[in-house]
């Protein structure tokens, strides 16, 4: 009965939460600019390695994306980027600890309307970047739409693990570092008149104010099947 209990405690776990969680292995091998991994992880996932100076000092070298099949990419760590911080210069080692996901608390979620938003924030405990932030990035860069690249940017400049982004019918989960998709989740919201570019408390804002007087900004819908 005790077993019983337990196993449907951890079914209902699974279901609750299907966002991906944070994977901890090791580097088991060098090849040049990837690596071979002591566990396989799911293509796409980005992560981080972190080297063992001795001392108790642990130091992030590099970020990694994961090419499934144990195997990862390894790219320079630009999360963390200031003019008087020096660039780590350390080389990965055999046995490094990897850290996939290891930003996956911290999520941006691109909706197109405040109900849609407040209704699909509510299901996840997760810490929410306000869409209010990535609007302010998206005026400055004045773009007519969403894009991985500038959700790339946002995301290294603020620590983002996840984007989750509201199409018709599913829940896209992005991991915006390695802008692969990396699970959909169905979601029906009924939404019939999603705001442009997608939802912030910025719809009463003069936006000639920001040079978009030019700028035909395209439809919500239109824009996040484009990202596919």
């Amino acid at each position: 009965m005790r077993k019983l209990i337990l196993l449907l405690l951890a079914t209902y776990a699974i279901m609750a939460n299907p966002l991906p969680q944070s994977i901890h292995t090791t580097v088991k091998a060098i090849r040049g600019n990837s690596v071979e991994l002591a566990t396989t992880v799911p293509k796409g996932l980005s992560g981080i390695v972190l080297h063992n100076y001795g001392n108790g000092l642990v130091a992030i070298t590099h970020s990694v994306v994961s090419k499934g099949d144990g195997r990862a990419e390894l790219l320079p760590y630009k999360s963390i980027l200031h003019p008087n911080i020096p660039t780590v210069k350390t080389k990965v080692n055999e046995n490094d600890r990897v850290i996939f996901g290891s930003f996956y608390d911290n999520v941006l979620l691109i909706a197109p309307t405040a109900k849609s938003y407040s209704e699909i924030s509510k299901k996840f405990k997760k810490t929410w970047i306000h869409p209010d932030a990535y609007a302010l990035a998206f005026m400055k860069e004045e773009k007519s739409a969403i894009s991985l690249d500038s959700l790339q940017r946002f995301a290294r400049a603020n620590q983002i693990g996840l984007v989750l982004l509201t199409s018709k019918n599913y829940l896209l989960i992005l991991d915006p570092i390695s802008k692969q998709f990396i699970g959909q989740e169905p979601l029906e919201i009924g939404v019939q008149n999603p705001m442009k570019p997608f939802f912030s408390r910025f719809e009463q804002m003069n936006i000639s104010d920001f040079g978009w007087s030019d700028i035909k900004l395209k439809d919500y819908y239109k824009a996040i099947e484009e990202l596919k």
